[in-house]
């Protein structure tokens, strides 16, 4: 009678649990920007505030060793970064819209971080169908 182990992991490849919650964060992401879309909110705060994408930082937060030294890596950093760039730009546009002359400004950056997030969400997605890691700084 044979036992069966899986096999062991080779070097640099995350687990396939790993991949499955990496695709869970990038859903996540998307149906926050899809209730913007079909809602009332603006993509970016719907991006930053919503329940969805709050639980997809912290699970981000949460398995970020487990991917450590492996091609979701890079997944992980930039879903991290492209909630935190998104938080900044909504405070810049915050404190545009304190000035009566930067509110124009203020909407045009939104929508600009708002298509800029639809494209981080996309090729991230992407990329991962691929199982490629995205491109570090």
């Amino acid at each position: 009678m044979s036992t069966s182990y899986p096999a062991p992991l080779e070097v640099g490849q995350p687990s396939e649990n790993m991949v499955t919650v990496t695709h869970l964060v990038y859903a996540l992401h998307a149906f926050a920007v899809f209730s913007a879309v079909v809602g009332s909110a603006t993509i970016i705060f719907s991006f930053v505030a919503s329940l969805p994408s709050i639980a997809a930082v912290v699970l981000n937060y949460w398995n970020q060793n487990a991917v450590r030294g492996t091609w979701l890596e890079s997944h992980f950093r930039w879903q991290i970064r492209t909630f935190w760039f998104a938080v900044l730009w909504v405070a810049v546009s915050a404190l545009m819209v304190v000035t009566i002359i930067g509110v124009p400004f203020a909407i045009g950056l939104l929508l600009i971080v708002g298509l800029w997030i639809l494209y981080r969400i996309v090729r991230g997605w992407w990329v991962l169908i691929q199982r490629r890691p995205l491109p570090m700084p």
